[in-house]
């Protein structure tokens, strides 16, 4: 038997409600009546959990990016020691994340998606810059795995395949489906045979 939602920390229903609103319908536009009605909470436990909005911003944030670096491990895991797999285990956990059940549709990244939102000189997207330079230290990693005597090919190699992934997460977020995603691997899989 799965335990009631209700049974949940309110800070879990919080943060799980912002979010679903988040990500569905963005920032600017999820009032904080918005997530505590849908969290089952009254306004002043939202306060209690989360100084502000922006706190509760920046919680989202993280959790978007724990989230996906979750479905990494299990695909990196699964790819052994293979410095080529793990490179395309990257690309499986973005795929994971694009198939990931999304009750309003796959919009994309939940990551690019804010930092759209958030103003110039937000820390928010500081905090998103770095997660997405975390992402691109990982495939350069395995790169230079696969490629130790090439350094600085296997570092090219790391920014055109993240560059390859964003865009693809962008436009596979406006088409709602993980078609570009998919042509992105394979496209990435081409550019490491061709080593």
């Amino acid at each position: 038997m799965v335990p009631s939602t209700r049974r949940r920390p309110a800070r879990e229903r919080l943060l799980a409600a912002a979010s679903a609103r988040f990500y569905a319908d963005g920032i600017a536009a999820t009032g904080v009546d918005t997530i505590t009605a849908e969290a089952g909470v009254a306004k002043m436990s939202l306060y209690n959990n989360f100084p502000s909005k922006a706190h509760l911003v920046d919680a989202y944030l993280d959790a978007r990016h724990a989230e996906w670096l979750a479905l990494y491990r299990d695909r990196v895991a699964a790819a052994g020691d293979d410095p080529r797999a793990r490179v395309l285990a990257v690309f499986d956990a973005y795929l994971d994340h694009a198939d990931a059940f999304y009750p309003d549709g796959f919009r994309g990244c939940g990551l690019l998606n804010a930092a759209g939102e958030l103003p110039a000189g937000d820390p928010g997207r500081a905090t998103i810059r770095a997660q997405k330079e975390e992402v691109e230290a990982i495939v350069a990693a395995h790169l230079r795995d696969l490629l130790p005597d090439d350094v600085p090919r296997a570092a090219a190699l790391a920014e055109h395949l993240a560059f390859l992934l964003e865009g693809s997460t962008s436009r596979a977020g406006l088409e709602g489906d993980d078609r570009r995603i998919r042509h992105a691997r394979a496209i990435a899989v081409d550019l490491l045979d061709a080593r």
